[in-house]
């Protein structure tokens, strides 16, 4: 058996390759084992991880936008180029920004764009105050300066600070391209034994779980899509949600294609995949500018940049907690359903793309990555909002809905939307659009972060891309959201997620003072 092990598993760290394998088995036999009850447990370990680090996530994401900003604004390090200093950056700036974003946050886009501003609008930290009012134009301002938080410099620091750390340790030092490299310089030799291996695994989880949430939404606006586009039935629980028979064949489809993608690598595969979603995310766009609230976007889009600067210290920092009144109770559940809920996503999520934002920054310094990888995306991100989102309240306020959007499922309120603002034939067509925009989306991160994953496994290895262990990747990660969401559906995968992101929260908050700390000696 062991010599088996070790021709599987050859020019792999055995150990890590294996254990967050052995995990995920774990996982998927106790939902099959208990399918009745591990919903509820996975959502009571959610629960108290909430209420017992919900500060934790608060400040330590804040410390994350911090050093991240702070590595761009100071000369010294702003200029430090990723890489030898006669490199040049491996890929188009076009090419880069495309798969940076995809990789990052393109899923998120099709789901959040209407959600997001949507259910601000409806209920936020400002109409449970009495601020503003609910679903009323006075909350407009307030909804956007929410949704945003959640998706602008916070999430892209996140990513940001992981990705210098890895690119800087790699390509400047000569270190292996893994999470453990991060930390070297704090722990040492301790990092090529034990401490690094559980280093790497715990990254590898975080993935998972990550990655995991990510597609599970994704599978979810697959199922609504093709419902909008066809009317199957079978697509749809009579409850209006995506059914579970149509998610698991959304996931069987993309996780298959993925599977094919990796194997083909970042220079072929991804970065191709990632040239289509630009082309057909702008494409999509354009039919909300021409048709769609253009007027009340554009005022939106900059009256929103306003709120969310001089708004953010004050949102970055507050932490509500219940203490026997109904405000400060609202305020918590609502805190913890969303920025607890997306700064832990953004961490599980860290590692994956972090690690690939590293792979493909090689060569340009870490103030043009700061610009590249955190204040362009947080600016296209409310620009999404502004006129997908901009629309669907546009529709609301106007009356035309007449709570259409506002009360669908999440997965459905973009078709919503589309049904609304344009003609019948136009919007089969723009269903379509999407749907084929989500098939690309969810490929592109789905093979990216089984290329991640593959990459920590092998010891920063980026060739090593044997078909069977992408293959098993797949196998592994398909049928561990398969059963998450046979066990309780989203809310199964997100217990799971948020749980799974505490270890790597502190791993990545070690990372930027490894980084400062080896450029200062270095200086």
């Amino acid at each position: 058996m062991n010599k088996i092990i070790d021709n599987f598993y050859h020019g792999y760290n055995k150990t890590v390759a294996l254990a967050p394998k052995l995990l995920v088995i774990a996982l998927i036999l106790f939902v099959a084992i208990y399918p009745d009850s591990a919903g509820q447990k996975l959502l009571a370990a959610q629960n108290w991880s909430t209420e017992t680090f919900g500060g934790w996530y608060i400040y330590v994401s804040l410390f994350y936008v911090i050093c991240c900003l702070s590595l761009g604004l100071f000369n010294k390090t702003g200029k430090i180029k990723l890489g030898k200093e006669n490199e040049h950056p491996e890929f188009t700036t076009l090419s880069w920004l495309s798969m940076m974003f995809g990789a990052g946050i393109g899923i998120g886009m099709l789901t959040y764009s209407t959600a997001e501003p949507i259910f601000h609008f409806a209920n936020n930290p400002d109409t449970i105050t009495g601020v503003s009012a609910a679903l009323n134009e006075n909350n407009v301002r307030n909804a956007y300066k929410w949704a945003i938080f959640h998706y602008a410099l916070h999430s892209w620091c996140i990513y940001g600070i992981i990705g210098i750390s890895l690119a800087y340790f790699s390509y400047n030092r000569g270190m292996p391209l893994t999470i453990r490299s991060g930390l070297e310089p704090i722990f040492g030799k301790f990092m090529s034994g034990g401490l690094g291996n559980m280093t790497d695994i715990v990254s590898i989880l975080a993935t998972l779980v990550g990655l995991g949430v990510t597609i599970g939404y994704g599978v979810s606006q697959f199922s609504s899509g093709l419902f909008n586009i066809t009317g199957m039935e079978w697509l749809i629980d009579n409850e209006g949600r995506p059914s579970l028979t149509g998610q698991v064949f959304g996931l069987v489809l993309i996780m298959t294609i993925s599977c094919v993608s990796a194997f083909t690598g970042i220079r072929k595969g991804i970065k191709w995949l990632s040239n289509i979603n630009m082309g057909l995310s702008l494409l999509l766009l354009l039919f909300f500018v021409f048709f769609g609230a253009t007027l009340f976007a554009l005022k939106t889009f900059f009256i929103t940049i306003w709120d969310y600067l001089i708004s953010f210290p004050e949102m970055a920092i507050s932490v509500w907690k219940s203490n026997g009144t109904e405000t400060n109770s609202n305020l918590q559940k609502w805190q913890s359903a969303w920025s607890i809920f997306y700064w832990a996503w953004w961490i599980a999520f860290a590692p994956f793309v972090g690690l690939f934002l590293a792979r493909v920054s090689r060569g340009r310094t870490i103030r043009e990555y700061i610009m590249g990888a955190i204040f362009i995306p947080s600016l296209i991100t409310l620009f999404w909002f502004a006129f997908v989102g901009g629309t669907a309240i546009d529709l609301e306020l106007s009356g035309v809905a007449q709570g259409a959007i506002v009360n669908a499922d999440i997965s459905a309120q973009l078709f919503k939307t589309i049904n609304l603002f344009i003609s019948p034939t136009m919007a089969i067509f723009l269903s379509v659009l999407v749907v084929v925009l989500l098939i690309t989306f969810l490929v592109t991160s789905a093979d990216s972060g089984i290329l991640v994953m593959n990459t920590l496994a092998s010891g920063g290895n980026t060739k090593k891309r044997e078909l069977k262990h992408i293959i098993l990747w797949g196998l592994l990660f398909s049928i561990m959201i398969a059963a998450l969401l046979m066990a309780g559906g989203m809310d199964s995968l997100r217990s799971v997620m948020i749980v799974g992101a505490l270890p790597f929260s502190l791993i990545l908050a070690l990372m930027p003072v490894a980084l400062v700390k080896t450029i200062l000696q270095n200086k």
